[in-house]
């Protein structure tokens, strides 16, 4: 029983060396919102195919595309099976090694009556070894690298729906700019036709060159916004090519800006979004990797025991007939003193943890906000939206009052320019609160998620 004993009272101060497991900082904790300041409260949830909730097909197909084409969720995937590959082998840790061996050998020595000796040797051995892990070290390391696994493949989802939502922005921006340009070779032509008119009037004497020249002036001014719009329309194409992981091309169209469809997307309970987020889900799994990290790190100040075996057959020119070999054994190795290595260790990975915890923090808090704001931006995108018709509605009577009084005599020229001026500022910011109102909707979209589910177990 001393021998039981002995053994007994080392191990316990072995984990007296160890000391106490550190708990995470309460800091970290994380506390849902009860309710959004914005958006009504419903548990429904978001479709993972929520890009055609807009109703165009062709959005639909570039959403499509960049999910398959993207080369940034290609470097993810890669990542994923980096990860499964290191699952792996730290799960491979954890059972038995075996290793064959063949050997052999010509040789001539002397023997011990001093005469000259040749014999041809050969030896085939198998030998086994088995690390019996009894506290869990090598346990902890392949549930740390599980973690990490999972930890990748949510850091892939999130890539994926960052992917979807760019894919899904970068057409509605698309579509905004060919409405600008719309709007513009519209009022161009609107502007080319007053000014016809005007020349006539001029040319008989009823109007003034001032009011020519104010003409040409405003014709002129439509004109120069017109070649940066299809720049920008070139370098959008070219920027969702590259999205798509394509070369430079035209992007085809679908419905319209004015036909996108601006879903109404379930905001649902702020304490369900810490589970319906794929970053959230990595730095969950992230954390997790790190808190059993530090089970191994702590499992290193106690004995490894490990139990080895060899087997095997020995033949020789000098052998009548070929030997059996074997070996039994065991060891147990024990850290006795190493100037505090394993304690240092041990804080590092205890430090990583706390890391994590408040890494998942502020995850978190970003998520919410993150919500907080695309539900706003809903509501007052929307609100915009209302305003600018009811002022474009406005503007368009004052212009045809303005035309009306300038042929009548009864007003310059000059009422008109501004009313056109109006006119025109009002389209193109009505053209961007639509564009803004779809764009809120895809971060609202991504905010929550975007439909994504936990990916099923390595």
């Amino acid at each position: 029983m001393k021998p039981a004993r002995t053994l007994a009272l080392g191990l316990l101060a072995l984990t007296a060396c160890a000391g106490p497991r550190p708990e995470p900082p309460l800091q970290a904790q994380v506390v849902a919102p009860p309710v959004w300041r914005d958006g009504p409260i419903t548990d429904a949830t978001v479709d993972a195919a929520w890009w055609t909730a807009f109703q165009d097909p062709v959005l639909t197909a570039i959403v499509t595309r960049a999910l398959a084409g993207n080369p940034d969720i290609a470097i993810a995937a890669s990542r994923v099976q980096e990860a499964r590959a290191q699952f792996r082998l730290a799960d491979a840790q954890t059972l038995p090694n075996l290793v064959g061996g063949v050997g052999g050998a010509r040789q001539r020595d002397v023997s011990p009556f001093g005469r000259p000796r040749e014999q041809t040797a050969g030896q085939v051995q198998v030998q086994a070894s088995y690390d019996l892990d009894l506290f869990g070290r090598l346990a902890s390391s392949s549930a740390a690298a599980r973690e990490s696994l999972l930890a990748s493949q949510a850091a892939r989802d999130n890539v994926r729906l960052a992917v979807a939502s760019s894919a899904a922005g970068g057409y509605i921006a698309l579509a905004a700019l060919d409405a600008r340009l719309a709007v513009l070779r519209d009022t161009l032509a609107s502007r080319q036709t007053a000014l016809r008119l005007i020349r006539r009037r001029t040319e008989g004497g009823y109007a003034s060159m001032l009011d020519l020249r104010q003409a040409e002036a405003d014709v002129h001014a439509t004109e120069q916004l017109i070649p940066p719009t299809l720049l920008a329309i070139r370098r959008q194409e070219d920027g969702l090519s590259l999205l798509l992981g394509e070369n430079p091309r035209a992007i085809e169209r679908g419905v319209g800006l004015d036909r996108l469809v601006a879903p109404t997307t379930p905001a649902g309970l702020p304490s369900a979004l810490l589970r319906r987020r794929p970053d959230l889900a990595q730095a969950e799994r992230q954390l997790a990797a790190t808190d059993r990290s530090l089970d191994a790190a702590r499992a290193a100040f106690l004995p490894a025991v490990q139990l080895t075996a060899t087997g095997g057959v020995v033949d020789s020119s000098l052998l009548a007939d070929p030997i059996d070999v074997f070996s039994l054994g065991g060891s147990v190795l024990a850290p006795l003193f190493d100037a505090g290595r394993l304690r240092a260790q041990a804080d590092a990975a205890a430090a990583r943890r706390d890391q994590a915890a408040f890494a998942y923090r502020r995850a978190a808090l970003n998520a919410f906000r993150e919500v907080e704001d695309a539900l706003a931006a809903v509501r007052r995108t929307d609100e915009q939206a209302r305003a600018l018709e009811r002022q474009h509605a406005a503007l368009s009577q004052a212009l045809v009052l303005a035309r009306n009084r300038y042929q009548a005599g009864y007003s310059p020229y000059l009422d008109q320019l501004e009313a056109q001026r109006g006119l025109l500022a009002v389209e193109l910011q009505q053209v961007q609160a639509r564009s803004d109102r779809l764009n809120a909707s895809v971060a609202l979209f991504q905010a929550l998620g975007g439909g994504w589910a936990l990916s099923p177990s390595p």
